[in-house]
Parts: C-alpha cells; sequence; structure tokens
C-alpha cells in the first residue's frame, strides 16, 4: 500500500479479549469481604443500595530526585515517597453503620421509644475503623474485579439533602490505612483480577 501501513493495521484496539477487560455497571460495595471455604461472602458484607456509582483511586506518590544539569525528567530518579487509596461512594442507604462510620460516632442510650441513638465520640478508636471496604465490578462477560482496602475509615462526615420527588444521596469518602505495626511503607489495598483463559 502507498502508506506504508498494510493489511495489518486496524482502526479499533478491540480484540477478542476486549469484553472481558472492560468493568460494566456502577458495582457493590462491600464491608468485611472474605475469601472463605472457596467463596467470596458477597451477600453478608453487601453494606447498601448506591446510587450515582461508586469510584476507587489509587495512587502513588513518585518523588522525582533532581541533580544539577538534568532539565528533564530521568529514568531510574525517580522513587516511590508513598501512596493513598480511598473509595467515594454515594450511599442512597442510611443506615446506623454508615452514619457512625461518617461522623466517627457511637451507640448512645436513647430516651425515645422506637429508636436508637447515635451520639459524637471525643477520639478515634481501632474499632472505628472498617476491617476493609470493598469494590465489586462485573466485566462485559461478566466476571467479577474485586478492590478491597484494609482498615478504611470515613474521612468526609455526613451530608444529606432531602428534596422533593428525589432519594437522599450521602456522599462519602473512605480512606485506606495501614496498620500501625505493618509495613509503614506501603498501603494494605488489594485488587483481584479474573485470570485470563487462554
Amino acid at each position: 500500500m502507498a502508506n506504508g501501513l498494510g493489511s495489518e493495521f486496524k482502526s479499533s484496539g478491540v480484540t477478542d479479549k476486549t469484553p472481558g477487560n472492560i468493568l460494566f455497571g456502577a458495582g457493590t460495595i462491600h464491608k468485611g469481604l472474605r475469601f472463605e471455604t472457596s467463596k467470596w461472602n458477597f451477600a453478608e458484607s453487601l453494606v447498601g443500595a448506591t446510587s450515582g456509582g461508586s469510584k476507587f483511586e489509587i495512587v502513588p506518590e513518585v518523588t522525582q530526585v533532581e541533580v544539577d544539569g538534568a532539565l528533564v525528567a530521568v529514568k531510574e530518579l525517580d522513587v516511590k515517597t508513598g501512596e493513598t487509596a480511598t473509595m467515594e461512594i454515594n450511599f442512597a442507604e442510611l443506615t446506623p453503620d454508615i452514619i457512625k462510620a461518617a461522623v466517627i460516632g457511637q451507640n448512645g442510650e436513647s430516651d425515645a421509644e422506637g429508636y436508637s441513638l447515635i451520639t459524637s465520640k471525643g477520639q478515634i478508636e481501632p474499632g472505628d475503623y472498617w476491617d476493609n471496604i470493598a469494590f465489586v465490578g462485573k466485566t462485559v462477560t461478566g466476571n467479577p474485579i474485586i478492590v478491597i482496602m484494609d482498615n478504611a475509615i470515613c474521612t468526609s462526615g455526613i451530608s444529606m439533602e432531602g428534596k422533593n420527588k428525589e432519594a437522599g444521596i450521602g456522599a462519602y469518602t473512605f480512606r485506606c490505612s495501614q496498620e500501625i505495626t505493618g509495613d509503614l511503607t506501603m498501603l494494605p489495598y488489594k485488587i483481584y483480577y479474573p485470570t485470563p483463559t487462554a
């Protein structure tokens, strides 16, 4: 051919593996997701319904070592100096578990019959961290992609707005944290990706 591209040139990156590599849909949010006895506890760990989807973000902090005379970024002078891992979730449900996590609250003694009471607390305690928070999405072919962030704490607080003819949706941000006795150079997140079939 005159342009030298030949028949091997494709106008799209789509292959037979593409459907298995596309995350599709809003996914679900879980607390305490585990793989035990050859299966995941999806049903038992489900937190609640969402509206408007959810977002997870894992960002490494990369520092470029500056040296005299180098006017551009230099390969092999990059150093990983930290990372953050968060989930932003739009819960359509407002449960006591979600409220306590959002406000870092505690159970109180209710003086109103038929109501539980949640009150503020002065300090963050180990029990205020969720063992893990997980996002479970699916590919176009139906295989789960699972992101688990251990020691999750809600850093956004709670903000709800009631509107006529609309459900009140709360936006919550959870941050992944390392155990105080763990490796303080990395975060305890896990991404389970379906193994491609041959």
